[in-house]
């Protein structure tokens, strides 16, 4: 995946330094991270890597954590790893990370996957974890408007995975990060008016 860059929120490439490797499975899809290994090649690795494995494997069929076979893989993955973070699509419903809030709010990256460029889902996902209170970082990946990168900021998110081609057809990349006149702070996305739960009208207004 050498292909891909991470930028971090205010538009800085962070590639060089960034050492996350997403664990492959059959449902990996591309740009989820800048590398990826086999759990066979994290089983034999001498060193302790920072390893993302996707939260959908982790889950029963109810969208709890899973005990029993799933739950000693991932307390090996977490013996393997110095740092372990998740990876979500956005076409899953975010009500859902509710259900497992204990869970996410422990990772320390957690990347949410855009499979369309029309799915708009990855600003609710970004905005519910932060209402779940997550302070961790969030990433970006998949085929999120790049348009779009300046409100995904305001949503909660604090980085950015994207491919070569979208970098050379952006003339200034900085412009997409500094689009709105204030952006997410990265402490609290409940608070920010946009986020504010409307409340029910009253009679006067009916």
């Amino acid at each position: 995946m050498a292909n891909h860059h991470v930028l971090d929120s205010h538009g800085a490439d962070i590639s060089g330094e960034d050492t996350w490797q997403a664990l492959a499975t059959e449902q990996l899809p591309d740009g989820i991270a800048l590398s990826n290994l086999t759990l066979l090649e994290l089983l034999h690795k001498q060193e302790k890597v920072d390893v993302l494995v996707p939260l959908a494997d982790l889950l029963n069929a109810d969208g709890q954590l899973a005990n029993g076979l799933l739950e000693q893989v991932f307390d090996i993955l977490k013996q393997h790893s110095s740092r372990l973070g998740v990876w979500i699509t956005s076409n899953t419903d975010a009500d859902a990370l509710a259900e497992v809030k204990d869970f996410l709010l422990t990772q320390d990256l957690i990347v949410i996957h855009v499979p369309s460029f029309v799915d708009g889902r990855g600003f609710s996902f970004a905005q519910t974890l932060r209402q779940l209170g997550y302070e961790g970082e969030i990433r970006m990946a998949g085929n999120f408007g790049r348009d779009q990168i300046a409100y995904l900021l305001r949503a909660g998110a604090t980085s950015f995975v994207l491919n070569e081609h979208d970098l050379q057809s952006i003339s200034d990349i900085s412009q997409a990060f500094t689009a709105l006149a204030s952006s997410y702070d990265g402490r609290n996305a409940a608070a920010l008016p946009m986020f504010a739960k409307q409340s029910e009208p009253s009679v006067a207004q009916l």
